[in-house]
């Protein structure tokens, strides 16, 4: 359950922060701005980053423990 909770929130603070800076980006660059498309692509980023990050640091310390 833990895992769900992480990765609920990790969802919700990618898609705030990617609405943000794709609004600022797309007004510096006078781009059209699409928010779905950019909260949907932040958040999988997010979530390949953090679980893959997860999955390394894990498979690196059962390495050294043995």
């Amino acid at each position: 359950m833990k895992w769900l909770e992480s990765n609920l929130v990790v969802i919700f603070w990618a898609v705030i922060f990617g609405e943000v800076v794709g609004y600022i980006g797309g007004t510096l660059e006078q781009m059209t701005w699409k928010p779905l498309q950019m909260g949907v692509s932040m958040a999988v980023v997010a979530l390949i980053a953090v679980n893959g990050i997860t999955l390394l640091s894990r498979d690196d310390q059962a390495s050294s423990e043995k």
